[in-house]
């Protein structure tokens, strides 16, 4: 069988670690989970990020797939928050990750992407 990719937003990373939500996504091998460089800086730049903490996100995102900036991507989101001029700067280039790279992206937020044509959303 096929493996499933997708784009994780960074809400599902968060109620993975604090919730342990979403194992069956994370543990499966059905799955290849990828995230915006967007991503991992929302997951490291949180205030009070103990060591431990820290350590534990760099493992779990060893994981998985980071995409990397690309010119196509900063090019889809200036594109992105010039059409939506209320779309938060990280929720518009995770949304251009997802476009380019033609990855769905799963989120708890979708009102955030829900907007945007082309996209393909999972979640709540």
């Amino acid at each position: 069988m096929a493996k499933i990719s997708i784009l994780l937003d960074t809400d599902i990373f968060i109620d993975y670690f604090n919730l342990g939500r979403f194992h069956a996504l994370f543990d499966s091998s059905r799955f290849t989970l990828y995230y915006s460089v967007m991503t991992k800086k929302e997951l490291l730049t949180k205030q009070g990020l103990r060591d431990n903490e820290r350590a534990s996100i760099l493992d779990e995102l060893a994981r998985c797939r980071l995409v990397p900036l690309s010119d196509s991507i900063t090019a889809r989101y200036s594109d992105l928050r010039r059409r939506h001029p209320s779309l938060e700067k990280a929720d518009a280039l995770i949304a251009a990750t997802a476009l380019i790279k033609r990855l769905p992206l799963m989120t708890r937020n979708k009102r955030h992407f829900r907007l945007i044509d082309g996209l393909t959303l999972f979640g709540e």
